[in-house]
């Protein structure tokens, strides 16, 4: 039997994502992640780890530091559609997982046994947050060519412009990346996203290539303010209300983030 080229592994890889529910998916090389954007930056930012989303890490990292799985050489990056028509599918109920995250989560724990079992390739199936030992979502599907990060500091995909859920796992073998692409939707838009925005969280420069030496920047010119968008998500925890849901014996607090920096962008909608 002959042996499978890296390019074949990776494509039955995608394949099966595929078949068990995964929108969108495609391979980065853990050597070029290392020196994305995200993975330079967040460590020097004065907001890193704090927040509304942030978690209390237990690995002794810095803010911001990522901790990469000794024998990580690829990333397989999987996405999820989340269409305005099912606003719960990034709901928290409770302490409860939102179910767009379970169907990810469901198929990274389906892959990390089917992989080693196929190929022989090891695989770690990487925490959400970063301070608990995951990755830059973002950074990594752009080197995985999924799509490219918008004015709304959002990965954009061509299928479904912003409306996308992210996991990761790595792989012990280094396949063939995907991307960057070409992929630009945001040269010469209205904004919609920047005006969508009911904190103003793009209204100001907060970074510069002087300071912080990328050409890649948050909002891509450095009109993003993490910590006023912060103050929406803060806001949305506030204002969440208890509801009696299926499968709750009490009413439950259910927290709907905002998403109108999404839902504004025209990208990947075919109505």
């Amino acid at each position: 039997m002959n042996r499978l080229s890296d390019l074949e592994i990776a494509d039955q890889i995608k394949l099966k994502a595929r078949k068990i529910g995964v929108d969108l998916c495609g391979i980065a090389n853990v050597s070029d992640l290392k020196t994305a954007p995200s993975f330079i930056l967040a460590p020097h930012m004065p907001d890193s780890g704090k927040g509304v989303g942030s978690r209390q890490g237990k690995l002794g990292l810095g803010p911001g530091e990522v901790s990469w799985p000794e024998t990580a050489k690829s990333v397989l990056v999987l996405a999820v559609s989340h269409p305005e028509s099912a606003p719960e599918m990034d709901w928290w109920y409770g302490k409860k997982s939102p179910s767009g995250n379970k169907i990810l989560m469901n198929a990274a724990k389906a892959l990390s046994s089917w992989i080693p079992e196929t190929f022989g390739i090891n695989t770690v199936h990487l925490p959400y947050h970063v301070e608990h030992g995951g990755i830059y979502l973002k950074d990594a599907a752009v080197l995985a060519g999924i799509g490219c990060i918008g004015m709304n500091n959002i990965l954009l995909s061509p299928e479904y412009g912003p409306r996308v859920r992210l996991r990761a796992l790595t792989l012990d073998s280094t396949l063939p990346p995907d991307g960057p692409t070409d992929f630009d939707p945001c040269m010469g838009c209205k904004l919609y996203c920047v005006k969508a925005c009911p904190q103003n969280a793009f209204e100001n420069k907060v970074f510069s290539k002087k300071d912080y030496y990328l050409d890649h920047l948050p909002g891509r010119t450095g009109h993003f303010s993490r910590p006023t968008c912060n103050t929406q998500m803060q806001k949305d925890v506030e204002e969440a209300e208890h509801q009696q849901v299926e499968g709750f014996d009490e009413p439950v607090k259910i927290v709907k983030y905002c998403r109108q920096c999404e839902l504004a962008c025209p990208v990947g909608k075919t109505e």
